[in-house]
């Protein structure tokens, strides 16, 4: 089996699908990996410990791309890339397909087999291939730093001959893996924690972290689905979310935004109002910019003042730290391909849950029905 490592060519991105170490793992059981000259560079992965983990480095990267039988990579790759891909090969990624439809209408017609990480159910044997978990414990973790840089206030409470300087209030919205991550760095930090979720069993994963949760009374009891995620709720719930949000977002000092929604637009949980009742200095982290937003004045990528509140919309979070965002997804990835391939040949399996949850095209066809749907309207 013959696997390729393409440089990442998307805008911004930094991270590398395979490291040196999971390369070796490959290699170790017989199969073939080519990896595109420096594209580990950007995440701190030279070409020479590639080569000593076994693979091939190859510079010509419409050569690495057509001889491959496999393509790991992070981001989808772009139109004519996937023009190079050979016919009835295997794509494995982080592909984000309700983003890029087009791109799906191509990989069905030239019969790539296509998996979309994103989709993996969330099962026991799973858990080591969760890269949407992984990426979204640096999310979390990263979006206080960048709260924490941004605050014109120190995160800890301080006793000093000066004075008591009291403790950031940190109000995190949504309790899922990026969420329980802002916790518990914002409480590693000093700052008095809140947060919030619509699911009922988040409560006590966020007060072991030491954080308080603000009780909603009229918590959905179908709120969460089979898969342990958030479940869409009516612009009714949304609406009444935001009215006992209002009191806590007035007094936060930092609000880290997380909740999302597989596949759909990202619940709106503060609206333009509620900014403008802010205090001036607060600062706002939306790590749901690029799904619509959980605050209504984010912007993908961009910094937005709005009566001195400080609102981030990060794009791509994990890519800014890409050594290790790098090695997690890498091993997840590791996993995932070596599920696929146990003995080093392909086996797509149709009847596992593992193989058919992710998978999104195959045999000239868009599999997933949510995804064909999205395809076919106009």
């Amino acid at each position: 089996m013959k696997v390729a490592v393409p440089r990442e060519t998307r805008e911004g991105e930094r991270r590398v699908a395979l490291t040196p170490d999971c390369v070796k793992r490959l290699t170790a059981k017989g199969i073939e990996v080519s990896v595109e000259s420096r594209a580990g560079e950007p995440a701190g992965f030279p070409n020479a410990e590639y080569e000593a983990a076994g693979a091939v480095i190859e510079k010509d990267r419409a050569r690495l791309l057509r001889a491959a039988q496999v393509v790991c990579l992070v981001q989808l790759p772009d139109p004519a890339e996937i023009e190079m891909l050979p016919e009835g090969s295997v794509l494995v990624g982080l592909l984000a397909p309700y983003a890029h439809l087009e791109e799906l209408r191509s990989l069905a017609a030239r019969s790539i087999t296509a998996f979309s990480l994103e989709l993996l159910p969330r099962i026991t044997r799973a858990q080591s291939m969760d890269a949407l978990s992984s990426m979204s414990t640096i999310a979390g973790y990263r979006s206080v730093l960048v709260a924490a840089t941004a605050l014109p206030k120190m995160f800890p409470m301080l006793m000093t001959a000066a004075g008591t300087v009291r403790p950031a209030k940190v109000l995190v919205l949504g309790a899922g893996v990026a969420g329980l991550q802002a916790i518990a760095t914002a409480r590693r930090l000093g700052a008095v924690v809140e947060a919030y979720d619509i699911r009922a069993a988040a409560k006590e994963q966020v007060e072991s972290l030491g954080a308080r949760f603000v009780e909603d009374p009229e918590l959905a009891e179908d709120a969460e689905d089979a898969g342990g995620y958030a479940r869409e709720q009516s612009d009714e719930a949304q609406a009444r979310q935001r009215r006992l949000l209002g009191a806590h977002l007035a007094e936060a000092d930092v609000v880290i935004c997380t909740a999302l929604v597989p596949g759909k637009r990202a619940p709106l949980l503060v609206d333009q109002e509620q900014v403008r009742l802010m205090r001036p200095g607060t600062v706002v982290i939306d790590l749901a910019a690029d799904q619509g937003g959980n605050c209504a004045l984010s912007r993908p990528g961009e910094v937005v003042m709005e009566r001195g509140v400080e609102i981030h919309g990060p794009s791509n979070v994990p890519s800014s730290i890409p050594f290790h965002a790098s090695q997690l997804y890498a091993r997840n990835l590791l996993n995932y391909v070596l599920h696929l391939a146990p003995e080093a040949e392909l086996k797509i399996d149709l009847d596992d849950e593992l193989t058919a949850g992710p998978l999104i095209t195959h045999a000239g066809r868009i599999t997933n029905e949510a995804l064909a749907a999205e395809a076919q309207a106009p």
